[in-house]
């Protein structure tokens, strides 16, 4: 199928009723996650995951994915109104957003923030309708040496770009490679780390875990350190920008918007790489770097473009090759899985309405968040205000409903309960779970992997290195391992790192 009629399919999938509707819930869901610090898109989807299993797959990954790259555009209405950015990507925009604000410009800002986010978001969306096919044509070349190869590199990847420390994202990866082997091995027969459990046989359902340690956990550390939400609202006056504004972040908002293309592909990179890659190099190359921090609107507007960009593109190794680059990213894959859908290089063959009907409706979702975030920004803004104890309480019994309705079992909501405990621990000690849920979806792919291709090879682990594809990743994998100890990439990351807290 060519990318014209592809897109008519998309088209005329993406505007159903149902599915147009759904993408509405979705995009006005993530505005309100992005809006609220502490509930962040990766939460709401695992909490969601469950009650989505009865709608059709792709009315679910359209509702899905509307609350991922919904939560970019909201995490930054509060970031400049406030100074509270509700997501992570988000907190860049409060350097120069919000002094913005308090110079009586809060209103183009605001509009700088909604221009980039959506600039962006198209570039992201015809990005994908360009090179998602074309890179699924390649994988359909792949055999198990080449797609172990990529999945050691995105573990890799995901565990250099976690935040803390490196051997804690490596402790946390290995955790959750051995939480990915519990239940029966497909292979020999024989139950794998179950204490002999008949709840375990069939393994841990991802669901729970990424529900228990993002939901739940998210709750407990809220609840301990609640923040003071009744802060003053900044008055928003005009919602255009000046012709100085547009002449400012024309270049910025073309050059953040590459950054999140290209960052949004690589495996761990994520939107929080992409929104702090493209603050610096704004500050860089820019004439003025010492108006940066002081109400740049460049300094809102290139972050902006960049993370919502990189929220699209990052969609395309997870369609194409079935492989998450981030813990958004697999919870999207269990989605599918538990649909019945194998995300991969045979998607758009043997699923195309749901690839291009996802495809078209982020372009409609990012025109609903263009009209969503600009003329309802009193809404969001008076949403912060809601005490925490009031919101909790309805969190708590989503999740308990969500997790007993996958097996209608009361075994899966006590391992919720346990690793909500331990999602809260994760956050005590400064530990970040995303590569522990990267490794319990990746782990298992990775033995079925290195199995096939040692039993295709006869025991010849040598095949690795004789694939041309194969010996590249592996030394692109063995080169950023060897970055770590570099003092100069430690200080770069260091300093990131620290920006972001």
């Amino acid at each position: 199928m060519d990318i014209f009629n592809g897109l008519l399919l998309g088209l005329s999938t993406a505007t159903t009723l149902s599915n147009f509707a759904y993408c509405f819930i979705g995009v006005l869901l993530g505005t309100a996650v992005g809006v609220l610090p502490g509930l962040g898109p990766i939460a709401t989807i695992s909490m969601l995951l469950p009650f989505t299993f009865g709608l059709p797959v792709d009315t679910a990954l359209i509702m899905l994915a509307g609350i991922f790259y919904g939560s970019q555009y909201g995490g930054s209405t509060t970031a400049i109104l406030m100074n509270l950015p509700g997501e992570a990507s988000s907190v860049v925009t409060t350097l120069d957003g919000h002094e913005m604000a308090k110079q009586g410009k809060a209103g183009r800002a605001l509009a700088a923030a909604a221009i980039g986010s959506f600039f962006a978001g198209t570039v992201g969306t015809l990005f994908i309708v360009i090179s998602a096919p074309l890179l699924a044509g390649l994988a359909l070349t792949f055999g198990p040496t080449e797609y172990f190869s990529l999945i050691v590199l995105g573990l890799i990847t995901s565990m250099v770009l976690a935040s803390g420390s490196l051997l804690t994202a490596f402790g946390m990866a290995l955790f959750g490679i051995l939480l990915g082997l519990i239940g029966t091995d497909v292979n020999s027969g024989a139950a794998r780390y179950t204490f002999d459990s008949p709840y375990l046989l069939d393994g841990l359902d991802f669901v729970i875990v990424a529900t228990g340690i993002f939901g739940l956990g998210d709750v407990l550390a809220n609840l301990e350190d609640e923040r003071n939400r009744v802060v003053s609202v900044t008055h928003v006056t005009s919602l255009f920008p000046t012709r100085e504004d547009w002449r400012r972040m024309f270049a910025p908002i073309l050059r953040g918007t590459g950054i999140g293309v290209l960052l949004g592909v690589l495996p761990g990179a994520g939107v929080l790489l992409a929104s702090f890659s493209a603050y610096a190099l704004e500050k860089k190359v820019s004439r003025h770097p010492e108006e940066f921090g002081r109400g740049a609107i460049e300094g809102v507007a290139a972050p902006e473009a960049a993370n919502n960009a990189a929220a699209q593109t990052c969609f395309i190794p997870m369609l194409t090759l079935g492989l998450p680059g981030t813990a958004t990213m697999a919870l999207m894959i269990g989605a599918l899985v538990v649909q019945g859908v194998q995300p991969g290089p045979e998607i758009l063959s043997q699923q195309p309405a749901l690839f291009w009907g996802l495809v078209v409706s982020m372009w409609f979702g990012n025109l609903m968040l263009l009209f969503l975030n600009l003329p309802l920004v009193g809404v969001w803004a008076k949403l912060i205000s809601v005490p925490y104890h009031f919101l909790f309480p309805t969190i708590c019994v989503f999740i308990a409903i969500g997790v007993y309705s996958i097996n209608n079992s009361v075994f899966d909501v006590y391992m919720m309960a346990l690793f909500g405990v331990l999602g809260y621990f994760f956050k005590k000690i400064g530990a970040e779970p995303a590569p522990l849920i990267l490794a319990m979806i990746l782990g298992p792919m990775a033995e079925e992997y290195l199995r096939r291709a040692l039993l295709i090879s006869h025991g010849d682990a040598s095949v690795f290195f004789t694939s041309p594809l194969s010996l590249g990743t592996l030394v692109v994998a063995a080169l950023l391992l060897l970055s770590i100890v570099s003092p100069r990439f430690r200080k770069v990351r260091e300093e990131g790192l620290q920006e972001a807290d």
